[in-house]
């Protein structure tokens, strides 16, 4: 039967996950430049750069449940989820181009075009990652089975990750040539292209398998309603509120840190150490721009993104342990071990001195190494929160469930990135110029003190989240009866 739990094929796994890939490259952007870009390359100050992302991401999370809704109402031979990623897909490109092209307007106009094209491209994020997200809930009701479908996915973004924080920066310079809007331009026109030639790819790979009830009517006012009455979906949202405020607060003042906090000196020495300066350095890292030049003026750029690089790996390498650990111990109880630890090598940052390049390497590899096994746990949940609905109530509602999850995560990456740059604002930060000790102090509690305490909150959801191992199991075989009885009807 075409309802029953089964398992997905390489390819079908790995044609899913180029999805996630291609999504990364516009959520990495966000996440580690976009504040930078606002402020060093438009001119706009922090504060008002800030402001900025959170109109667009709080835009963009209001839309997701609307979005939600479209998703669970459409239906082609294709499915309902599946064909918005090919929709969306040219747009997309384009919106991409258009955010980070500077139109030379002037602070006012500036400022408003970056307004206007950050919503336009929030807008086709979400048309596009709400159905996508929610895909990975109906191509198959095995619960284990959806935990190695989110490790591959999210080993698709973790590579994804490691050529945006990279390269970016270096293709950047590499394209702009001292014109750092045209090199942005370029930069992203490139990886807009990739994006779109991924998402083609993910349509044409991937089937969706489990169906609502034939005779489920729509009820969106019942559907959300529904949702305060479901205690794992109450879990699930503050967490993602939390979780994902904190990357967009801590990724996007990483830079920050190896731009104004790091000892320039003592990074160049390390990087020296590994033959990426001068002209000796490798002619294929020289060619994307990841060799320190002479005049060491790009030393920050290729130390964070040799930092951000490296630790992807070790990512990687942690995402490709989650499936086995989770079918051991259960997601739960792997998600609070990764989320704590995490916790404690992040808060660990502020004690790290400018000097210490070495340390500060080795904490984000054991920070990363530890926080890994979550990534594809917290995803695989959120189709478990969906199965707990329809266990509960009788409906499948997947896109409603995926889109007010995202709510919460686009609310989380507004809130984040307006609390970085309104806190770097409030700690004098000033852009391209000296910083005073108070604004060093205020980057360095903002990639440390200030996201731990934000994960604190993530581990208190995840203590409430009743959806353990046992009643996991429990609900996809009792689904999977019911399926059979209303397929056979």
């Amino acid at each position: 039967m075409p309802d029953q739990p089964q398992r997905l094929s390489f390819a079908e796994k790995a044609g899913y996950s180029l999805g996630d890939g291609a999504a990364a490259f516009v959520f990495q952007t966000m996440i580690y430049f976009q504040l930078n870009y606002y402020t060093d390359t438009l001119g706009i100050s922090a504060a008002a750069a800030g402001t900025l992302l959170l109109v667009g991401r709080l835009w963009d999370a209001f839309f997701d449940p609307m979005m939600g809704v479209m998703a669970d109402r459409t239906n082609t031979r294709w499915g309902k989820f599946r064909p918005w990623v090919l929709w969306t897909s040219i747009p997309w490109g384009i919106a991409m181009i258009l955010a980070y092209t500077n139109p030379g307007l002037g602070m006012t106009g500036s400022l408003v075009y970056a307004c206007l094209t950050n919503v336009l491209l929030m807008t086709l994020y979400s048309a596009n990652n709400t159905p996508y997200s929610a895909l990975s809930g109906v191509m198959t009701g095995d619960v284990n089975e959806r935990t190695r479908l989110s490790s591959f996915r999210f080993v698709s973004a973790m590579i994804a990750q490691l050529i945006v924080v990279g390269f970016t920066l270096p293709l950047v310079a590499k394209f702009g040539q001292g014109n750092k809007a045209k090199g942005w331009q370029m930069t992203m026109g490139l990886w807009a292209m990739v994006c779109v030639v991924l998402f083609v790819i993910t349509f044409l790979t991937t089937r969706e398998r489990i169906r609502p009830d034939p005779k489920q009517q729509s009820d969106p006012k019942r559907d959300f309603s529904a949702l305060l009455k479901n205690g794992p979906w109450i879990a699930m949202f503050i967490l993602t509120l939390a979780h994902f405020a904190t990357l967009a607060m801590r990724g996007g003042t990483l830079f920050y840190y190896f731009q104004y906090y790091v000892n320039q000196d003592r990074l160049f020495d390390l990087l020296q150490s590994l033959g990426l300066t001068g002209a000796h350095g490798n002619y294929f890292l020289n060619a994307f721009g990841l060799i320190v030049d002479a005049k060491r003026s790009n030393v920050a750029s290729v130390g964070f993104s040799l930092l951000n690089m490296s630790s992807q790996l070790v990512t990687v390498a942690g995402v490709l342990c989650s499936a086995a650990l989770s079918i051991r111990f259960g997601k739960k109880a792997i998600a609070i071990v990764g989320f704590s630890l995490s916790t404690v090598f992040m808060a660990a940052f502020v004690l790290l001195p400018p000097e210490a390049i070495g340390t500060t390497f080795l904490m984000e590899y054991i920070r990363a190494l530890t926080y890994a096994p979550t990534i594809p746990l917290i995803w695989a949940m959120f189709a478990d929160v969906a199965d707990y609905s329809e266990w509960k109530s009788g409906r499948r509602t997947t896109g409603v469930i995926f889109a007010t999850i995202l709510f919460a995560l686009k609310t989380g990456l507004s809130l984040g990135g307006f609390a970085a740059g309104w806190l770097l604002s409030g700690y004098g930060y000033k852009p391209n110029a000296v910083q005073t000790p108070e604004a060093l102090r205020g980057i360095r509690m903002t990639i440390s003190v200030y996201p731990a305490i934000l994960f604190l909150i993530v581990i208190a959801c995840l203590v409430c989240y009743k959806i353990g191992k046992r009643l996991n199991l429990q609900i996809q075989d009792e689904l999977a009866e019911r399926r059979k009885n209303f397929a056979a009807t």
